[in-house]
């Protein structure tokens, strides 16, 4: 498991084109060190990250892509949103009716709303920092539909000091994170069409291809990150993407192997399929170790 280049993708759903802090950053590692991006749009990102697939497999180098939101739901969701118990059929389905302009402006909220139609009761997906109300989507945390769960197991696996990851219905308030789910994930939807049979998606997908995508949590580095940015005064988000693109890259193959070795269950059984898993959860010393 080699890779020539690293590139860590910190997502944001922000209303209208921003910079800076909870903005959209993207840092690539390679031999010659690391360079940061600060991406005002989402439509810039896709983009951006379109340029850097096709540079890649233009100079035949592999590339670990890791985007920093979840790429799966809690076990029972998407199978019966879709009728298939696999997260890339959630990706589908958002990228379908997700809309988001070129200044950022994106329907996610309704897109939740809709798929709390499905469920009974008024959730799972919750949060709304608009003024103006989302019929079907609720302001408050509600009471979780009959069998579905808050977290992920890999959410478990990958709380630590500083790493406590958020649900996927969660849309606004403090630390949230569904909004930059229902956001990233179409983008994700296209490049995988666009790079079909040249990008994989771990571990939904085998990483034997030249592009392989995963989900990351730079959290892991949580003590790490805030030592950087007290240091070079620069903003988390920034610190982050460049602090566990460095780690990943520094890693050997034989550690690489231990990130993309799943706990049981195996991908084809069990709730991976519909759950994804965190690249690095559970190995946080080791990412830690990398760095120095």
């Amino acid at each position: 498991m080699i890779f020539d280049r690293v590139a860590i993708l910190d997502w944001s759903a922000a209303k209208g084109p921003k910079r800076g802090k909870d903005s959209i950053w993207l840092a690539t590692a390679t031999p010659a060190g690391c360079m940061a991006q600060n991406l005002a749009t989402r439509a810039g990102a896709e983009t951006a990250l379109e340029a850097l697939i096709t540079d890649s497999l233009a100079h035949n180098h592999r590339l670990l892509l890791g985007a920093d939101f979840a790429f799966g739901a809690p076990a029972g969701f998407v199978a019966r949103l879709t009728g298939q118990a696999t997260a890339l059929s959630w990706w589908g389905w958002l990228a379908q009716r997700t809309t988001d302009s070129p200044g950022n402006l994106s329907n996610y909220r309704q897109i939740a709303a809709q798929m709390n139609s499905v469920f009974p009761g008024d959730g799972p997906f919750w949060g709304n920092g608009e003024r103006a109300p989302t019929p079907g989507l609720p302001r408050l945390k509600p009471a979780l539909p009959p069998g579905l769960t808050a977290h992920r197991a890999t959410d478990l696996a990958a709380r630590g000091p500083g790493s406590s990851p958020k649900p996927v219905w969660q849309l606004a308030g403090a630390g949230a994170v569904g909004a930059q789910v229902l956001t990233g994930l179409p983008v994700l939807e296209r490049l995988r069409q666009r790079f079909a049979g040249q990008l994989s998606v771990w571990p939904f997908e085998a990483p034997t291809t030249q592009i392989v995508l995963a989900e990351v949590y730079p959290s892991l580095l949580a003590d790490a990150v805030r030592r950087y940015t007290s240091t070079t005064g620069l903003v988390p988000d920034e610190a982050q993407v460049r602090l566990l693109a460095t780690a990943l890259h520094r890693l050997s193959p034989a550690d690489m192997n231990q990130l993309f070795t799943l706990p049981h269950p195996s991908p084809e059984e069990g709730w991976i399929p519909e759950e994804g898993w965190i690249l690095g959860a559970g190995h946080a010393t080791l990412l830690q170790v990398a760095l120095g």
